[in-house]
């Protein structure tokens, strides 16, 4: 990970709003974005891959991270990282495409949550989420 003043606000940040969760295998759920601000090789991917579910999964906003100083860059992947309500699945992972950082930290989110090691058991339910991220990775990965 790279560790820069603003990478150590997302690390913290990510902390604070994931610290009480759990994922789907059992784990805190904060190792999920600590794994992928792991793969990233600049400082704005890698507060992008720490940030990436707080303003989806906790009450953090986007305004939030423009107060706490994140620039433009961060934030508009961030926002493009967001699942909004009522938008189809393939249409976001359409908005993430466009923009290089979002594309790059979804492609490594899509894998890990594709990684069936970290469940513990696989139903149909999981098999269907699965097949929705292979066809999200074969999209993005696309030129």
């Amino acid at each position: 990970m790279i560790y820069t003043d603003l990478t150590k606000k997302a690390l913290c940040i990510s902390f604070e709003a994931h610290k009480r969760q759990i994922d789907k295998g059992g784990m805190p759920y904060v190792y999920h974005p600590y794994h992928l601000a792991e793969q990233m090789d600049d400082e704005y991917s890698v507060c992008v891959a720490l940030l990436h579910d707080v303003v989806e999964d906790t009450s953090i906003k986007l305004s939030d991270l423009r107060k706490y100083g994140f620039p433009d860059a961060v934030i508009e992947a961030v926002g493009a990282m967001t699942h909004a309500d009522g938008v189809p699945y393939m249409e976001y992972v359409a908005g993430i495409k466009k923009n290089p950082i979002a594309r790059k930290v979804k492609l490594a989110d899509l894998r890990h949550n594709s990684d069936l090691s970290r469940l513990s058991a696989i139903d149909e339910k999981t098999a269907a989420r699965i097949e929705k991220y292979r066809k999200a990775i074969d999209f993005l990965s696309e030129d």
